[in-house]
């Protein structure tokens, strides 16, 4: 297995994942695109992909640089570690299903976390799926060493209404919870 930059040749095949593993509609070419740039800064990318030994990707992380990520009403900055223009925004992971237990998420999470450093940033938030099977987004996090902010609910009702997503629990109406996280560097 390779952990290597998220280029756009990758593109398609990240789209694909990540409507596979979080819903239809959840990402498109557009928002894979704005996402690397958001995690693009001084010409390093934090945005990653795990590449098999046949070249198919099995699974990818994308993070946003700190200051260049919108801090909206579902983040709380009171209570994180570090100034709001020190902190990155760990925006989405998915692994392939047949990929999953093989430690490809923590790989690709220390990845981001190295990139994240070269770019300045000491800490990096994330919002994780507590309904994920076994609630293994947050156990993940917890496990690199993640400490719970707070919890949200309905993260991405929103996301339904306005962008057609489709949970793949709730279906049209996400009524799925968030755990706000931070990851100290």
């Amino acid at each position: 297995m390779v952990i290597t930059q998220l280029l756009p040749e990758h593109y398609k095949a990240v789209v694909k994942l990540a409507n596979q593993v979080h819903g239809d509609n959840y990402l498109d070419m557009p928002g894979i695109k704005k996402m690397v740039e958001q995690g693009t800064k001084f010409d390093i990318n934090a945005c990653f992909v795990a590449l098999d030994e046949k070249g198919n990707l099995v699974g990818f992380r994308t993070s946003y640089a700190a200051q260049q990520w919108p801090i909206d009403k579902w983040c709380t900055p009171k209570a994180w570690p570090v100034l709001p223009s020190q902190m990155a925004y760990f925006k989405c992971i998915a692994i392939a299903p047949e990929a999953q237990g093989q430690g490809i998420g923590p790989k690709l999470l220390h990845a981001s976390v190295v990139a994240l450093r070269q770019q300045g940033a000491l800490a990096g938030i994330a919002h994780l799926w507590k309904q994920s099977p076994g609630n293994g987004a947050v156990k993940y996090f917890t496990k690199a060493g993640g400490e719970l902010i707070k919890v949200h609910n309905d993260r991405w009702l929103e996301n339904c209404i306005n962008d057609g997503y489709v949970c793949t629990i709730c279906a049209t109406e996400c009524h799925c919870q968030a755990a706000e996280m931070v990851l100290m560097f």
